[in-house]
């Protein structure tokens, strides 16, 4: 049993962590796409290419992202992808994930955020439960960036922000 203070306490010390927010998208079985804001992103390695998204088991996707079968993108949003990250945060199932925004298909067929600082497009290497989530090792396959300029969207404490380059 966890202690609650803690978890709280910890919950606290997260919100003051800032995270770039991403866009995980996907196709599932009979070419339905969907997509999700996930924060909890990171490189793994750059030999082999790989990252790792953490992924909440409540969501009723994350088996399809646990086979070893599925691939997927992670679209870097920018600070102009706000309401993007916004609709694909949201819990209403009525809501098309792909209202807002330019998506594309890649070559292989997944949904692809066009204009996204970059897309790394993974196939589900690993995958490893831990408390509520399952850890997803995705091993990249190719790698699209979008323009020089760097401007990600951030988010902390609850809410968006930028980066300002000294």
């Amino acid at each position: 049993m966890q202690n609650n203070s803690l978890a709280a306490s910890m919950k606290q010390g997260m919100r003051r962590l800032a995270s770039g927010v991403c866009v995980l998208s996907t196709s599932l079985e009979g070419n339905q796409r969907f997509a999700m804001t996930v924060s909890s992103v990171t490189s793994v390695s750059d030999s082999p290419a790989s990252l790792l998204v953490c992924i909440n088991q409540a969501v009723s996707q994350q088996a399809h992202l646990s086979s070893l079968e599925a691939s997927f993108a992670i679209n870097v949003l920018s600070i102009n992808h706000q309401d993007v990250s916004n609709l694909c945060a949201g819990r209403d199932p009525s809501k098309n994930r792909f209202d807002v925004g330019h998506w594309v298909e890649d070559v292989s067929g997944l949904p692809v955020l066009a204009d996204a600082l970059a897309v790394f497009i993974c196939k589900t290497d690993k995958v490893m439960t831990y408390g509520t989530h399952k850890i997803v090792i995705g091993a990249i396959s190719n790698v699209i960036i979008n323009g020089a300029e760097v401007n990600p969207l951030l988010y902390a404490n609850g809410s968006y922000g930028a980066f300002s380059p000294q």
